[in-house]
């Protein structure tokens, strides 16, 4: 190829050999017969094509940018972009625009943009119980590289070919929560929707979105839900979750049997929990809540709530409730009067707690073991002087964080150094600024150094990794002991308890001196 410029001066000259077709070859292989014998030789070779291509040249490089400019998106473009985002959003939708694929740069975006569509779709599902179904669409591949499950129904041995699956026993927005993942690899879970995700990921085997909600149910884990999730996770067979459950409502139980939820568990979970050894609670509160749940499951089984009722729906479990192990005002004026025990039941639990020789109850009589609480001294040393420590009406605040749950039950407080006293104490537990937990209560303080602990009405819970503000403004005698040498880390068993100072301290309390020396906790 022969180069001119544009005023015909010459500028380069290369030389291409060119494979030819056949039928360019034949003709050049009739014409060399024509030609001189003496070109015979080189009429083996195809010919050679010469253009002249005349080429307008400037003083001025083009960079590749001037040459291929790069296209802002139009506004049109960045819409549709949004409008197909929300369009997965909602069921059946469609991609009407063409070349829908172009606004997408990444394989896992362009698949996303299947996820809820009818586009392509190669089946479909009724999802939910009867009359409250809907149906989504699936694309089959899709599905079956998310979940063995899906797998085996499209392409195993077994496979059905039908173009719509029903499926009653999962919730629709649960479904949806399982597609959304398999399709987007995204995971968005909800309080009211959790557990119904995690039986459609259990069913389906999708491990890591099962594990998502576990997690998710974890951290959301309090006193009201505790016993909901533990039937749950017994379910699922899930024994961490379980254990965390266990935690919960060992510490909070009578936060955790005074909640609407306990209602809702099965009679094998009722069971597990009245037979708990370590259940922090009045045996007063575990009896009246198993009314509570009787009430309750009289109605699950179409029964009137009679006594009669209430005791049958209860069967056996009735005699693990401790009713022996009461106070006796407890049981003369609760359980006693409750009409669920026999004549003769009432009659041998009172000879229980009066007369030398007991009779044989059918009723566990061992007092449950409970909780032991520990106790994190943050002081190395105390001391007194004859002008401090000193109250009138001024907060000690101290700052906390610990690297595991715990639930707080109270606080240890110094007492009088002038003898013996009484202090009034309010207490109070917040996180950022909201309380958690408070109480107004006495305690009597001997004259000596040691530490008076001061309690919560329920154990609040902490969470690790979270600084939380521990408050006191104590009433009574103006002097007391305080601590001193105090330090920023102490080690309590398992539990790692950091310190530090807290602006809302107005009474000279903080790391290294002052009030509040103990935290009393559950773990």
């Amino acid at each position: 190829i022969l180069m001119v410029d544009e005023k015909g001066k010459n500028m380069k000259c290369l030389t291409f050999f060119l494979m030819l077709p056949e039928t360019v070859k034949n003709r050049s292989k009739k014409s060399s017969k024509k030609g001189n014998s003496s070109n015979s030789s080189s009429s083996k070779l195809p010919p050679v094509c010469y253009e002249i291509i005349t080429l307008k040249t400037k003083k001025k490089k083009k960079m590749a940018a001037d040459i291929f400019p790069r296209k802002k998106p139009a506004n049109t473009n960045a819409t549709a972009v949004q409008q197909y985002h929300q369009q997965n959003l909602n069921n059946n939708n469609t991609i009407p625009a063409p070349n829908w694929q172009g606004l997408y740069p990444t394989i896992r975006e362009r698949n996303a943009v299947m996820f809820n569509n009818d586009l392509m779709a190669d089946v479909h599902f009724v999802v939910g119980p009867p009359g409250a179904t809907q149906r989504l669409p699936g694309h089959k591949y899709v599905l079956a590289v998310g979940s063995s499950v899906f797998h085996a129904m499209f392409y195993g041995e077994l496979a059905e070919d039908k173009d719509e699956i029903r499926i009653p026993d999962v919730e629709p927005a649960a479904f949806l929560a399982m597609l959304k993942y398999i399709y987007c690899d995204e995971i968005d879970l909800a309080a009211d929707t959790v557990l119904a995700t995690l039986y459609a990921a259990k069913k389906y085997i999708v491990p890591h979105l099962a594990r998502a909600c576990v997690t998710f149910l974890e951290t959301s884990l309090s006193a009201k839900n505790a016993c909901v999730l533990l039937s749950q996770s017994c379910l699922f067979e899930e024994p961490d979750l379980t254990q965390r459950c266990w935690e919960v409502i060992d510490a909070q139980a009578e936060l955790a049997l005074k909640s609407e939820g306990f209602c809702d568990i099965d009679f094998q979970t009722l069971e597990s929990i009245l037979r708990r050894e370590t259940l922090n609670a009045k045996e007063l509160v575990v009896f009246e809540a198993a009314l509570s749940w009787a009430e309750v499951e009289c109605q699950r089984q179409e029964l009137t709530a009679t006594i009669e009722n209430k005791r049958k729906v209860l069967g056996k479990a009735l005699y693990l409730i401790r009713i022996p192990t009461m106070a006796l005002d407890d049981f003369a004026n609760g359980a006693a009067q409750s009409g669920i025990l026999t004549l003769n039941e009432t009659n041998d639990i009172f000879l229980w707690y009066t007369a030398a020789k007991k009779p044989e109850l059918q009723f566990v009589s061992k007092p449950r073991k409970g909780l032991v609480p520990q106790r994190c001294h943050r002081f190395q040393s105390c001391a007194y002087r004859s002008n401090q420590w000193r109250y009138r009406g001024r907060c000690d605040s101290i700052q906390f964080a610990v690297d595991k749950r715990v639930f707080i039950a109270g606080f240890g407080l110094y007492g009088s150094s002038c003898g013996s006293a009484e202090y009034s104490a309010k207490i109070e537990l917040k996180r950022q600024g909201v309380i958690l937990g408070q109480n107004l209560s006495k305690y009597f303080s001997d004259g000596s150094s040691n530490t008076f602990p001061v309690w919560f009405e329920y154990p609040v819970q902490i969470e690790p990794d979270t600084f939380y503000t521990a408050s006191v403004i104590l009433d009574g005698n103006e002097l007391s002991y305080f601590g001193q040498e105090g330090m920023t880390e102490v080690q309590c068993g398992k539990v790692t308890v950091q310190f530090q100072c807290s602006s809302d301290s107005t009474n000279g309390t903080g790391v290294q001196g002052g009030q509040i020396p103990e935290l009393i906790f559950y773990a």
